[in-house]
């Protein structure tokens, strides 16, 4: 029995194939190469098997080889070498195809290597006679200066391209201007920053605009965008100069690719800002609708990044969309982030005169089966009633309505709405509160909750079981979450403010439940301060809790004006999408090693300011203590920040002051936390006023537990109760109305 030879690998194969001597045969390889390449297997280890075929008359078979050689250049840095007079040779073929193919490619592979065998090749082809050769090398010089500013400088490549701005081809001119604004970001990063006068520095002038404006309406669409952008950044000189602009600027609107439609409103909305004749502006705004219109029959994602820059667009200027509300309107297959969009874009358009359609509207999608669209959907309904007062009784007639489906997430959303209204236009709709009473049941979320109880507590002198229903929640107050906690507790003091007679018990149980049994702290701190409240000052008590609260509003913008002038210059960018400068999720370029050792700087900077900070303290012993307020004199033994006398004893002092520790902080815990015991307990012992604030001896008991304030033990002199000791024999149950 003959054992058969182990079978060879794909590489193998693709190997002995690409030293074929059939042509047909080579080129099938290199495609199978390609399509290995793009799935993300490694094909790295026939590099030099793929470079032998890069010598070829076939243009297709050219292209394949160069695509090979830009994804695995930097891996292969010393066979690209190779790869070099190929180049060159290509660089001056006749075919102006192989000629760009050849330039694009040595601009890509980014090899440190092959820099300098680029130089003649580009400063060829910037000027050749193709303008399909130079356009492309207009690109190549960004990607050179990215890589070595110094070259580009040298070899004078940039002053080349500023005479390409007046070329006869607006393509060239377009990727000129693309070239010219990639390499002034790049050095408008540099640090130091270069000043203006420097060549990298792409400064638009009059002449240059003249020169741009030309080239727009003739360049392809993407060639359109570099040339839009950098009309944004232009600084006109007078008022006509921005008419101007616009004016040539209006026809790209009709253009059938979005990005051209959102560069143009980009730079009329710039250019807008220099312009003080109303009718001229107007007359830019209606012709800025029916573009943005057209963008919303776009796929889903494009139609999402035209509602975000429209949001942008309508807190600047809330009449550019106002009789366009119908086709904001969603649709039944619209993704949840198209919708959402939609529906804040329809609050934002909401009239007295389509307020109606809006809130049928809005009443059919909270029929709809996605929850948080549903939800979404009752929240814009509220937010028309709060932004239209006119509108607020049909809002709130369509939330009775929804309330009536007994729906749990529909009624605990429309509760949390009617809270917002309520504090919109109070004592108006205290009609619905029956209603809404009657679904406490229904309510299992805390901010349905929350609202609810805010609602009873706010209008507790009109519902007659007003306590019946907060003592709901205090049975259960441990077991609720801290928002309703805390709604719960100041909602029972005003009932108790309210009808002081019939709530008593109830006020008196939920202080006693929230200061003993509550793990909250916020919570127990509220209970506290209305407990002193109550005990001392009814009347404070009422100015406090019962206090005026001016009516909520809308906000017309969801950023800072200054935010909003930044974001529409970043119109058709993740910028306007995002809402947020580029700064905050954008980094300045990569880091290297000098970003490394300039950080480094700093961390030793900061040690060292670190360590200087904690020798000024030990250096403070004659230092006064801030916190003594007795008029004795000074004791012998040091005090305050003098007492810091003693602590480079310690190990974590040690640490600290050498540079060596791994947590400052904790270090420094160390340190002052380790006091002597004898100094808390001679502190502790007689009592300190503060402000007149009597703290007495007893205010710890023996086991060291905290004890609740009693409401009748008020300090003497003071605003404030005293913390009781145990021997006053109080009770904390005491009747609050003997109080007063």
């Amino acid at each position: 029995m003959s054992i058969r030879a182990p079978r060879k690998g794909e590489n193998y194969e693709l190997s002995v194939d690409l030293n074929s001597e059939y042509r047909d045969k080579r080129k099938d390889a290199i495609k199978r190469v390609i399509a290995s390449m793009t799935v993300g297997k490694d094909v790295s280890g026939l590099f030099p098997d793929v470079l032998k075929n890069m010598q070829t008359e076939d243009l297709e078979q050219k292209k394949l080889v160069y695509l090979y050689l830009m994804n695995y250049a930097k891996t292969q840095p010393e066979l690209v070498i190779l790869a070099v007079n190929t180049f060159v040779k290509d660089s001056e073929d006749p075919n102006p195809l192989v000629r760009a193919l050849s330039i694009r490619t040595m601009g890509c592979l980014r090899a440190e290597r092959i820099i300098d065998y680029l130089c003649d090749p580009l400063n060829r082809a910037l000027r050749d006679e193709n303008p399909y050769v130079r356009k492309t090398a207009a690109l190549c010089v960004a990607k050179l200066y990215d890589l070595k500013p110094s070259l580009v400088i040298d070899n004078g490549f940039l002053s080349r391209l500023h005479e390409m701005i007046a070329d006869s081809n607006p393509m060239v001119v377009a990727n000129t201007i693309a070239a010219l604004t990639d390499i002034h970001k790049i050095a408008s990063a540099a640090h130091p920053p270069l000043p203006s006068s420097d060549p990298a520095i792409f400064n638009i002038t009059p002449h240059i605009l003249n020169k741009i404006l030309i080239a727009l309406n003739e360049c392809t669409e993407w060639g359109r965008v570099a040339v839009l952008n950098a009309l944004s950044r232009y600084t006109t000189q007078d008022e006509k100069e921005s008419e101007h602009i616009c004016e040539r600027v209006v026809p790209q609107f009709q253009h059938v690719n979005g990005s051209v439609v959102l560069a143009a409103v980009k730079v009329i909305m710039i250019h807008m800002r220099g312009i003080r004749r109303e009718d001229f502006t107007k007359q830019l705004v209606r012709k800025m609708a029916p573009p943005l219109v057209t963008l919303l029959s776009s796929p889903p994602e494009v139609q999402w990044v035209a509602l975000r820059n429209v949001n942008l667009l309508l807190q600047k200027r809330p009449d550019l969309l106002s009789n366009e509300m119908r086709v904001f309107f969603c649709k039944y297959n619209d993704p949840l982030y198209v919708k959402v969009e939609k529906l804040d874009i329809m609050v934002r358009l909401a009239n007295d005169n389509n307020v109606d359609a809006l809130l049928s509207e809005l009443k059919e999608y909270a029929s709809e089966v996605d929850v948080d669209f549903v939800r979404k959907s009752i929240k814009a309904i509220g937010q028309t009633a709060i932004s239209i007062e006119s509108s607020a009784e049909r809002c709130v007639n369509v939330l009775l309505d929804l309330i009536g489906t007994r729906i749990s997430y529909v009624v605990q959303e429309a509760v949390v709405v009617m809270k917002d209204i309520f504090r919109k236009y109070p004592s108006t709709y205290e009609g619905v509160i029956p209603t809404l009473c009657a679904n406490l049941d229904e309510l299992d979320e805390p901010e349905a909750k929350a609202s609810l109880i805010w609602i009873i507590g706010e209008y507790a002198e009109k519902i007659d079981n007003a306590d019946d229903l907060l003592g709901t929640f205090v049975d259960t107050f441990t077991e609720e979450s801290y928002q309703v906690q805390l709604q719960t507790l100041t909602a029972v003091v005003k009932l108790f403010l309210k009808k002081p007679d019939s709530s008593q018990g109830i006020v008196q149980r939920v202080l006693d439940t929230a200061t003993k049994d509550c793990d909250s702290p916020d919570v127990r701190d509220r209970a506290y301060i209305y407990w002193r409240l109550l005990s001392t000052d009814p009347g404070a008590a009422k100015a406090v809790v019962l206090a005026h609260r001016p009516p909520i509003s809308i906000p017309r913008t969801t950023v800072s004006p200054v935010l909003l002038e930044e974001l529409l210059g970043e119109i058709s960018s993740l910028a306007s999408v995002y809402h947020k400068p580029a700064e905050t999720f954008i980094g300045h370029g990569r880091i290297g090693a000098e970003a490394v050792q300039r950080k480094g700087a700093e961390l030793s900077d900061d040690r060292a300011s670190a360590q200087k900070a904690f020798r000024t303290v030990v250096a403070g012993q004659q230092a006064e203590n801030l916190l003594d307020f007795d008029d004795a004199p000074a004791q012998e033994e040091p005090s305050g920040l003098a007492a810091t006398r003693i602590l480079p004893s310690t190990p974590a002092a040690a640490s600290f002051l050498s540079g060596t520790s791994a947590n400052p902080l904790d270090d420094l815990v160390s340190i002052f936390g380790g006091m002597s015991a004898s100094s808390v307990h001679a502190g502790a012992g007689g009592g300190t006023d503060f402000d007149g604030v009597g703290i007495g001896d007893g205010a710890l008991s023996d086991s060291g537990d905290t004890m609740s304030p009693p409401l009748g033990s008020v300090g003497s002199g003071s605003g404030f109760v005293g913390l009781a000791s145990p021997s006053t024999g109080q009770k904390p149950q005491e009747d609050l109305l003997g109080l007063f």
